[in-house]
């Protein structure tokens, strides 16, 4: 079997895997629970090991940029990652944050139609679209649970919007934290203390708000005893329903 090496100049590839090895790259999958590998037997994933290869990425390495061929498709096994698009006046509107389990690069088009960037020390299995999509035919378990993520990802795009249009700054910040929170939840950590991947200028180009806005409503809350800074930018949610008030006010 052979897998994709090799240096880029926004990642790297790398592979430590060997056919016939005990530590195959699915079997030593710390998330294969969360992946759409999820519901495959042990022999199925035989065939997963042939089509996948590894790439890790540096915090600020590039997985994909808008425009680009959408040959490959992705799955988060570590790391988080933003993916954004920029608008026609150069801004940037991040429009999700991504964590292992996640999956990238679904859609009919032609060329990925956002970018996506690794926030911290990330990697990704990574598949050939039509190797993927002959994988989904013989593994039908595997085409539902990818549909269900597909779902779970439009649900996901609809909670944004209505974050960004009918929220204010207050309530923006404190869903966002929720939506981490109980995202490490599904993830099997904690709900608290929550590390931020994130930095202030990131989360304020995620919900619509400026880096000024987004510092005065986490000073708020601080000062409110609802959450706290803790070091290595983690954020330790005192008061649940505090908080969750806070995110439905209005």
């Amino acid at each position: 079997m052979v897998f994709v090496t090799g240096a880029t100049s926004t990642g790297k590839l790398h592979c430590d895997w060997q056919e016939g090895a005990l530590g195959s790259p699915c079997n030593a999958c710390q998330v294969r629970g969360l992946t759409i590998c999820a519901p495959l037997t042990h022999d199925d994933l035989q065939h997963m090991v042939s089509i996948v290869s590894e790439r890790q990425l540096e915090p600020g390495g590039t997985l994909f940029s808008e425009g680009d061929p959408a040959d490959h498709l992705f799955n988060i096994t570590a790391g988080t990652i933003m993916v954004y698009r920029l608008l026609a006046d150069g801004r940037r509107q991040i429009t999700g944050f991504l964590f292992p389990g996640d999956f990238l690069g679904l859609g009919s088009d032609q060329t990925y139609r956002y970018s996506a960037e690794a926030l911290t020390p990330a990697t990704v299995c990574r598949f050939k679209r039509p190797a993927l999509q002959e994988a989904l035919e013989k593994f039908p378990t595997m085409e539902k649970r990818l549909f269900g993520m597909a779902s779970n990802e439009l649900a996901a795009a609809q909670d944004q919007m209505v974050l960004l249009g009918r929220k204010t700054a207050q309530e923006k910040l404190a869903s966002f934290l929720l939506m981490l929170s109980r995202r490490a939840e599904r993830r099997g950590q904690k709900p608290t203390p929550i590390p931020l991947a994130m930095n202030r200028s990131e989360i304020g180009d995620y919900l619509g708000l400026t880096i000024e806005t987004t510092s005065r409503v986490f000073t708020k809350m601080k000062q409110s005893g609802v959450i706290a800074l803790l070091p290595s930018s983690h954020i330790d949610i005192r008061d649940f329903d505090a908080l969750e008030e806070l995110a439905e006010q209005g």
